[in-house]
């Protein structure tokens, strides 16, 4: 249900808590160790080595991201959250060698796979398949996906998560963390403590797969009259809190509808944006991971299915009616009152410098002037993404390290932008601003 496991391969997911903290103790040391003789090889041509250079070579990089890609759960999620926020916590280079955690999962072998439900289902569950796909359909950082049909006839997606994950979470968040500090990877000045710290608690979330089926189960319920999405029913008699079974819905990966004609793109991406603005503002409560492996386009072409509510999270209704004020007044051209509502949001700090608070707002302002101009926005000719890009690193050349924003606007911010680039990549044309006025907004 999530990431094409084709370029993987079967590994065994390391389970036990030691075996965990011995792999990334040994990632850690191996950095140290290559940065160590690569310090030694630059004093002997007489150039003082910096630590943090040493340390984030390539190399360190490509085994870091291989290592949460092997040991997957926690280590890995949390190599995709980083990845996803790269604009705000991490360098370029880094951010491009973690965003293959978004596509690369192994999964697990079959013995070991058999061992994972045969404690969650017992010994006999064979008995109630007609068939049971045992090579994934999909893997991903926390579970892998399989295709099975029922002796009641029923056609289900079973998600099985791999062992182990759930009780690591903790350990694996701390042991990265200490990897990234000690690697000299994240640049000076950034607290990665609150990002830590939420992905902790997201991850004790979406490993709880009843959740999740509830989650399922609610989404189904409001779209159930909707000709516009698919959302896979929750079969409950067959799910626990690490196995999700749903139904089997068919479909194909959502950057495929690139290949669609102009209209069918354009609709296609404005369903996603108007469901966006119905999450936000109507059921406040949103599923707030933005991969693209998390949507499908059905068979015929006509409707999104929509995957994975693990990552669903509710939106606080005063930070909902402040969102509401502030894309109103950002639309009207309000900018004093756009500022006041930054400041009560979190989006601007009063820690920050002067010159750093003015340039947030300057591309606040660039947002808003965009969506002004365009009542439908091309989102392959707009050019908004490469301006906001060019300020963020030109904020950072001046030495700004964000401070926190508060983690409900974080997840609304990655949505956006996940939004953003598959809007980019179908190459459609949205009318965003009638959208808006279909909320009341403006």
């Amino acid at each position: 249900m999530q990431d094409d496991p084709s370029n993987s391969r079967p590994m065994r997911v390391p389970s036990g808590r030691v075996a965990r903290v011995a792999r990334l103790g040994s990632l850690a040391a191996g950095a140290a160790g290559r940065g160590v003789w690569q310090a030694a090889r630059d004093l002997r041509q007489g150039t003082r080595p910096q630590l943090a250079g040493l340390l984030a070579t390539p190399a360190n990089v490509t085994r870091l991201a291989e290592e949460l890609a092997r040991m997957r759960g926690a280590a890995m999620k949390l190599g995709q959250l980083l990845s996803m926020d790269a604009g705000e916590v991490l360098p370029p280079d880094l951010a491009e060698i973690l965003a293959r955690l978004r596509n690369d999962a192994h999964f697990m072998p079959v013995r070991q796979l058999k061992q994972v439900l045969n404690v969650e289902w017992g010994t006999h569950w064979p008995r109630a398949f007609r068939s049971f796909d045992v090579n994934p359909v999909a893997a991903a950082s926390i579970g892998q996906v399989h295709r099975a049909v029922l002796r009641d006839g029923r056609e289900v997606a079973v998600k099985v998560q791999y062992p182990g994950v759930a009780r690591s979470i903790d350990s694996d968040i701390a042991n990265v963390g200490a990897v990234l500090r000690l690697s000299g990877l994240v640049p000076q000045g950034i607290d990665l403590t609150p990002y830590l710290d939420e992905a902790r608690r997201l991850l004790h979330e979406e490993t709880d797969y009843l959740r999740e089926g509830r989650n399922l189960a609610a989404f189904g319920r409001r779209l159930s009259t909707s000709d516009r999405f698919v959302v896979p029913e929750f079969h409950d008699d067959w799910s626990t809190a690490r196995v999700l079974a749903m139904s089997y819905v068919a479909g194909r990966p959502i950057e495929d509808a690139a290949g669609l004609d102009q209209d069918a793109r354009d609709r296609l991406a404005g369903d996603l944006v108007a469901l966006f603005l119905r999450e936000l503002f109507e059921f406040e409560e949103m599923q707030s991971d933005p991969n693209f492996a998390n949507y499908m386009v059905s068979d015929d072409g006509q409707r999104i299915v929509l995957l994975d509510f693990g990552a669903t999270r509710r939106i606080a209704p005063a930070l909902v009616a402040d969102l509401r004020d502030f894309i109103a007044a950002g639309l009207c051209g309000d900018d004093e009152r756009v500022e006041t509502l930054a400041r009560r949001m979190g989006m601007l700090s009063g820690a920050d410098r002067a010159d750093h608070q003015a340039a947030i707002l300057s591309m606040i302002a660039m947002v808003f002037s965009e969506l002004r101009a365009a009542p439908v926005f091309d989102f392959a000719q707009s050019d908004l993404a490469r301006r906001l890009q060019d300020s963020a690193m030109a904020m950072a050349e001046t030495g700004f390290a964000p401070s926190p924003l508060p983690m409900d606007l974080l997840y609304l911010q990655r949505k956006v932008a996940g939004m953003f680039l598959l809007a980019r990549r179908l190459q459609a044309r949205v009318p965003v601003q009638h959208l808006l006025r279909d909320h009341g907004v403006w």
